[in-house]
């Protein structure tokens, strides 16, 4: 199970994410599930079916766990690999 403590140390495969701020105007907002994730880009799956693929350095991300909390991460902090990420936090 995903919570506060180990989320950065977590895949964000399959949790809703909401971009609360970004560099990019246009992408604040943006709501959707999350479906791919690479060092640079996370893939999202908006309500409508289509994805959406967004610079992890450029947002904060708000997820929301599966208890219902939500977290905000700053995309500098996740910019690594999923698999590398728990070395390097």
């Amino acid at each position: 199970m995903i919570t506060k403590k180990n989320i950065l140390y977590s895949t964000f495969i399959g949790l809703p994410v909401k971009i609360v701020n970004s560099s990019q105007r246009k992408l604040v907002g943006l709501e959707g599930t999350v479906t791919d994730e690479t060092k640079n880009l996370i893939t999202l799956e908006k309500a409508d079916g289509k994805e959406v693929k967004v610079q992890k350095v450029a947002c904060v991300f708000r997820f929301t766990l599966d208890s219902g909390e939500d977290v905000d991460i700053d995309g500098n902090s996740i910019a690594f690999r999923p698999y590398e990420r728990p070395k390097k936090v």
